[in-house]
């Protein structure tokens, strides 16, 4: 499975931006799609997951009301919009995959098999 985000780049407190994770070599529909992210200095902290058949989600506490995890099946994409961004929500922001978690167990990192590169985002004050 190869993941490839995109999207990231600057923007100012208040304001919105979409990330994408086109995802390829990935057969089957019992997949979760996840967004990570990473801030300077700090652990990496889960944003949002997605099921790639049915499409349920969960989301991070901080960022329930502001992200919003969704999915493009025929473009094989899954995406996280982004608004009333904060100077907190710089970080690098990756994508994950996994197959056959439970939503108890979406949360932790280390229940992903598959990474994307990641992209920035930088939220200016």
């Amino acid at each position: 499975v190869q993941l490839q985000a995109c999207g990231g780049g600057l923007v100012q407190a208040g304001g919105s931006l979409k990330l994408s994770c086109t995802v390829s070599g990935h057969t089957g529909s019992d997949y979760v799609m996840s967004w990570f992210r990473q801030a300077l200095g700090k652990e990496r902290e889960f944003v949002a997951a997605i099921r790639w058949s049915g499409g349920g989600s969960t989301y991070g506490g901080s960022m329930k009301g502001r992200f919003t995890i969704s999915k493009d099946n025929a473009k094989n994409t899954v995406y996280l919009q982004m608004s009333s961004l904060e100077p907190e929500d710089t970080a690098v922001y990756y994508c994950a995959a996994a197959q056959r978690l439970i939503i108890s167990t979406m949360r932790n990192e280390r229940n992903y098999n598959w990474w994307g590169q990641g992209t920035l985002v930088t939220v200016s004050s």
